[in-house]
């Protein structure tokens, strides 16, 4: 069920560790369990935003656009439009619901260098909000509430 953005707001607790309410605008490090999820292009190239920050700081693999990888995981935005992304955040939703061990910090993946805006992005995550272990955007969570 979905939680309005006060609800949220005091932030969680998840596996026994206090995390953010939403995900932070700039992320520097993160817990042993914790995965920074970013937008990729396919190939694994990633050299600029959310992505670089993932190769540099969260073990992201240059040549691996898709999924986990070290404290990342990537889901590929620059291939076309939105439908193009479904899959692979549906992909996701079912990876960090098999993976409660993990805890998901979900960037504004698309938002940026792959030239999305929130509105087109955020809907693709609504069935994310049933899941404990994963962390959107305010602005994500906006829009979903919105359209809820």
């Amino acid at each position: 069920m979905f939680k309005s953005i006060r609800e949220m707001e005091s932030g969680r607790i998840y596996n026994g560790t206090e995390r953010a309410a939403f995900t932070p605008d700039r992320i520097t490090e993160l817990k042993a369990d914790e995965v920074f999820v970013f937008g990729s292009n396919l190939a694994g190239m990633h050299g600029g935003g959310a992505a670089y920050v993932a190769f540099r700081k969260f073990g992201a693999v240059m040549g691996r656009g898709v999924g986990l990888q070290g404290q990342s995981y990537a889901i590929p935005t620059m291939q076309g439009g939105v439908d193009t992304i479904r899959p692979y955040v549906d992909e996701f939703i079912a990876f960090a619901g098999a993976h409660p061990e993990l805890f998901f910090y979900v960037t504004r993946i698309g938002c940026g260098i792959a030239g999305f805006r929130d509105r087109d992005i955020a809907p693709l995550f609504a069935k994310a909000t049933s899941l404990e272990n994963v962390c959107l955007p305010r602005a994500f969570v906006e829009v979903i509430g919105a359209q809820s």
